[in-house]
């Protein structure tokens, strides 16, 4: 059976969850990121990408080249929540999904043609994201991932492009080097070093060269210039592992200052726990110093989602790991092996008062936003450095506090 694979993407979807949020901030440029001078561009709108604008550079960088950008610290939470329902609508359509990223999905429809159509089966999945979330979002369709992938590039910025089977050549040749998954900037210098513009270069350009040049990924690259993938859809699965890090604008030493930060981090997570009903039974903590060494040591526990719990068994593993000689730029936790569960009194020694407090905490986070209670300890980690939150291997996105 001929393999039909789907990619959508999301269009700037931290910018485009800004907008929706914030109609104001429509058709202006837009960085969203780490605002001090340290901070990373996360996301940026269309209209800063012609100042030379992109994601992953220094946010000083992109303001000096775009200075009347607006600038916004994201909130992981929120993302979250937009990115989750977009996922039940294309669980509720597709048969087999993956969830690559945050804002990245890709489907396996083969053989959907007998019944439907893949491409208008597509066209009214999109339709649907589109009407019941307000984002904007791309697709790209053909035969598989690393095809459909750049399709969907070329679709952007809001629409949609089908490759059909046997012109998946034809479609790559005129574009540039850069637009096949996998080359990076280092690996795009290499090839424009040996005068390679156009895919269709190395289309025409025999296998064993680029292996010769970049080895095994040279193969690799030949392969996806001509079209060529056999990667599965990987179905979707949840996540087992949830964590937070926080670079200082400043390395640090003041423990005090590291505790509270760490407190603060914790009870963030274990909000995001109870809020999905999950449990976790093993926790880690990571540090790295002003000289990028980095260390981490993690524990098992019993299952919880309690702060009281876990905040204490966090700072013992920071105590062993953490050098006094040393200044500290980052500081992290890792809760892993999740699992489904309720915050339960037969679960915990807890009292009928700190039950209903954890209740009316969560009550006023689900509301106001995920850091709109804080324990006094943890204030300070408000306004001190970037928060990233990789998940599972995703790309990294911001964690910041939201001024109500």
């Amino acid at each position: 059976m001929q393999k039909t694979i789907l990619h959508l993407d999301l269009d700037t979807f931290f910018v485009s969850v800004e907008r929706l949020i914030n109609s104001e901030l429509r058709d202006k440029p837009l960085l969203v990121g780490g605002t001090s001078d340290r901070g990373v561009v996360a996301a940026c709108s269309y209209e800063t990408r012609g100042f030379g604008v992109h994601s992953g550079m220094p946010m000083k960088m992109a303001r000096e080249l775009c200075p009347e950008a607006v600038v916004i610290r994201g909130n992981a939470g929120t993302y979250s929540k937009h990115s989750d329902v977009v996922t039940d609508i294309i669980k509720e359509q597709v048969p087999v999904f993956e969830k690559s990223s945050i804002d990245e999905f890709y489907a396996d429809l083969s053989g959907m043609d007998r019944f439907f159509g893949c491409y208008r089966y597509a066209s009214e999945l999109r339709k649907r994201i589109m009407k019941e979330t307000g984002l904007p979002i791309s697709f790209g369709l053909s035969v598989n991932k690393v095809v459909s992938k750049v399709a969907t590039n070329e679709a952007k910025p809001n629409n949609q492009l089908k490759v059909d089977l046997g012109y998946e050549k034809p479609f790559l040749a005129p574009l540039s080097i850069k637009k096949i998954p996998m080359v990076g900037d280092k690996t795009y210098q290499t090839l424009r070093n040996l005068g390679l513009r156009r895919i269709q270069t190395i289309q025409e350009m025999p296998v064993d060269i680029m292996q010769r040049v970049l080895g095994a990924n040279g193969r690799v690259i030949w392969k996806r210039a001509n079209g060529v993938d056999n990667t599965p859809v990987i179905p979707f699965s949840e996540r087992k592992s949830i964590s937070t890090e926080r670079t200082f604008d400043k390395d640090t030493i003041d423990v005090i200052k590291l505790r509270g930060i760490l407190i603060a981090m914790t009870e963030n997570l274990a909000y995001q726990l109870r809020r999905g009903e999950k449990l976790t039974a093993c926790i880690a903590v990571k540090i790295r110093y002003s000289d990028f060494n980095t260390y981490s040591k993690q524990m098992r526990i019993p299952y919880t989602s309690a702060d009281h719990i876990l905040i204490p068994r966090i700072l013992d593993l920071f105590e062993t790991l953490y050098n006094r000689r040393l200044l500290v730029r980052l500081v992290g936790i890792r809760f892993s092996h999740l699992v489904s569960g309720n915050y339960q009194i037969n679960l915990f020694e807890d009292t009928e008062e700190a039950l209903n407090l954890y209740a009316a905490m969560d009550a006023i986070r689900k509301r106001f936003g995920d850091k709109s209670v804080l324990r006094a300890s943890g204030m300070g980690a408000k306004t001190i450095g970037r928060m990233t939150n990789p998940f599972n291997g995703q790309p990294p996105i911001i964690l910041a506090h939201r001024k109500q």
